[in-house]
Formats: C-alpha cells, structure tokens, sequence
C-alpha cells in the first residue's frame, strides 16, 4: 500500500508536531485529512471533508485516527457508501463525547454511533486516558467489532505520553494493509 492511501484523522485542534500523527507523516509521508476548522469542529463538515478524501483516493485507504477522529470515523463509516473504500482503521484514545464534562466542548457530535465497522479495525485504549475511561473504551471497541488493545497508562496516546515515533503502533497499523477490502457493492437495477 502506498503512503498516500494511509490517511491520518487527528481530533480536535489537530496534531502537534511532536504527534504520533504528525510523526508519521513525516516518517512515512502519511496524509493528514486537514479539516476547514480545528478549533470549533462540526461532526457534519468533518464527515463531509473525510467522504471527498476518501473518494478522491486512488486506491484503497487505510485510516489512522486519534481522539475526535476515532468519533468521525465511525459516523463517517454508518452514514458513507464509500466506506468499502477502507481496508481497516487504527483507532486511538476515542474521546467520550457523550461525557457530561466533554459534551458541551464539542457540541453536535453526540450520540457515538455504535454500530459495527464495516471495515477491519484495531482500536488501542489507556488505563488512565482523561478523555475516556478505560471500561468506555472498551465498549466502543465491542460495538465497533474492533480487535482491542490495552495500551497500559499512556494518558491521550498523545505527544505527552511521550511515544516518539510509536513504533507499536505503526506495526498495528501495518497489519491492516493486509486487509482485504470489502467488495465494492454493485449498482442496483436502475428504477
């Protein structure tokens, strides 16, 4: 899989220059789904920008998504037709939206959906992540039909836990290109 078709999904205010995200992207030449507002997220122009990504890529994609972009991954995936277009998705540290001390923070982006992924997935949680607690994550992980990983006391995943270049990660990642994609679904007869 090419470089390019892996896509990072920060969360909200973006990554930072010392992020696992931000890293790769220059390590690995990763592309970054930017958004038209880092600041003052809207789950619907988020959601929109993903889908013309995804649709302009030229070939199947891999996402790798952080916090707010675990949330739009999986509406993104519930809502798109495109999602077929995904060979799996990294998911770290899912921020709890629905949490009474985050929701007024980002309104509009509750409720999770919760459905199963229609796409491979691993979702990597931590013990003490002040943005989720560790029993929530793993319920996400269960709803979205995600492999888990207990990530131990990492905090956000972020560049404050220190991870560098997260080699751990980066092979989770890797072993979603194997992935088989799913099948692009055929058009219905025309009414």
């Amino acid at each position: 899989m090419k470089p390019d078709n892996v896509l990072l999904l920060p969360g909200w205010q973006n990554s930072g220059e010392d992020h696992w995200q931000s890293r790769w992207e220059r390590l690995h030449g990763d592309r970054r789904v930017e958004q038209h507002d880092w600041m003052h997220p809207l789950r619907g122009d988020w959601s929109a920008r993903l889908e013309e990504v995804v649709v302009d890529a030229d070939g199947p994609v891999v996402l790798a998504a952080h916090s707010l972009g675990c949330i739009l991954t999986a509406w993104w995936a519930a809502h798109s037709k495109n999602a077929h277009r995904v060979r799996g998705a990294l998911l770290v540290a899912p921020g709890d939206v629905e949490h009474p001390d985050v929701a007024p923070l980002l309104p509009g982006w509750a409720p999770i959906a919760r459905q199963p992924l229609p796409f491979p997935a691993v979702l990597v949680g931590s013990r003490n992540d002040p943005y989720c607690s560790f029993e929530r994550v793993q319920g996400l992980g269960r709803d979205w039909g995600a492999r888990f990983v207990d990530a131990g006391a990492l905090g956000h995943i972020n560049a404050e836990s220190g991870l560098g270049d997260w080699a751990e990660g980066r092979a989770l990642l890797q072993s979603l290109f194997s992935s088989t994609p799913s099948p692009t679904p055929t058009p219905g007869p025309s009414a």
